[in-house]
């Protein structure tokens, strides 16, 4: 879409519509606007979003968003980036060859962008975030979670408000977003490119670790270089020392039931390769580090535990999603309690529980 504006009144869009024009010269797009703008209380932060028709590689809707940049006049402080710094764009498979996007992908796409604009957290190459839930509304898709990637077609742009990236959303299962986890998000995906052309998103496939081939490439790597996800966040965490005479303090740590799977599997991915791994929760954090000896140190709300090759393995080996106390073999002053996990709908009612 060529915007009916003048490039001096927003230079932004014009510049977005000619990195476009680039790929699409002979293509119209389907174009969505607000009606009533989010600076005059409207509910989707983004003014607009188009989609262009692909044949090639694969038939597929190509989206791109216009509002995380500065459209029109320069408003924020940095004078090197236009306002996040990028514009998201998405890649469908159309295999009915579809007159029209589906209408989900633009409630999709703006629910990301409340996200970043209640939050100020920008998407960078990279991230990954889980859905809880299906991408597509009233869906039993598998497609549940999403990563962000460079638009192979769309190079970085610098316009008179500053530079613009494109991140293209990847969808993905659960488990390929664990992958991602256990090794590096572009890495993963470039072995997911080999299935994926243009890393196409189809909200009908499965898990691609079902193939084999796929699962032992993944394997392979984080195996030969670890897992480069430093940090989890959870609404369950806490640590308390008590101080003994003569003796180093106890440690206790409660942990829910929830994420103990993902931390036992991510810990030896870190330790054992010499990088730290902090687990974040609302009010308190864990700084596991590779160590000697043993240790506790509280320093304010951060507590560092330090452990040997020989605390790993029993802490990997014993400890369980299931509420209960663990000691750890070769750490006696350090005890684990796990809790359980309860999982709300929306209105607040256990719909599940976990441990």
């Amino acid at each position: 879409m060529q915007h009916d504006t003048q490039d001096d009144e927003a230079p932004g869009w014009s510049a977005i519509d000619r990195a476009l024009n680039r790929i699409y010269s002979r293509q119209e797009p389907k174009h969505y606007g607000t009606v009533i703008g989010f600076a005059l209380g409207g509910n989707d932060p983004l003014p607009g979003i188009s989609a262009y028709k692909r044949i090639a590689p694969v038939p597929h809707w190509h989206f791109i968003t216009y509002g995380f940049s500065e459209l029109y006049a320069k408003e924020s402080d940095d004078p090197e980036r236009s306002g996040y710094g990028f514009e998201l764009t998405f890649r469908l498979a159309d295999p009915e060859d579809s007159e029209d996007p589906p209408t989900w992908v633009l409630n999709f796409l703006q629910n990301l962008a409340r996200y970043v604009f209640k939050t100020g957290n920008a998407f960078e190459s990279g991230h990954y975030l889980n859905a809880n839930g299906p991408i597509a509304a009233d869906t039993d898709s598998a497609i549940r979670a999403v990563a962000f990637v460079e638009d192979p077609e769309l190079p970085p742009i610098d316009t008179l408000n500053g530079r613009v990236d494109f991140l293209q959303v990847v969808g993905l299962t659960n488990e390929e977003e664990f992958a991602l986890k256990r090794w590096s998000t572009l890495k993963v995906l470039e072995v997911f490119r080999d299935f994926l052309p243009l890393w196409v998103t189809d909200i009908e496939r499965g898990s691609l670790l079902a193939d084999e081939d796929v699962a032992a490439r993944l394997a392979e790597g984080s195996a030969r270089e670890g897992s480069s996800t430093g940090m989890l966040f959870t609404d369950q965490l806490g640590w308390e020392q008590h101080k003994r005479l003569l003796r180093s303090p106890t440690t206790q740590i409660t942990l829910g039931a929830n994420q103990v799977g993902e931390l036992l599997a991510l810990l030896p991915l870190r330790l054992r390769f010499g990088a730290d791994f902090y687990f974040i929760g609302k009010e308190q954090r864990i700084v596991f580090e590779p160590a000697q000896r043993c240790s506790a140190e509280a320093i304010e709300e951060s507590l560092h535990l330090r452990l040997n090759d020989q605390a790993l393995r029993s802490l990997v080996s014993r400890l369980r999603a299931q509420a209960g106390s663990y000691e750890i073999e070769g750490f006696p002053a350090l005890q684990v309690e796990v809790k359980q996990t309860h999982i709300r709908d929306q209105d607040g009612n256990i719909v599940r529980t976990i441990g």
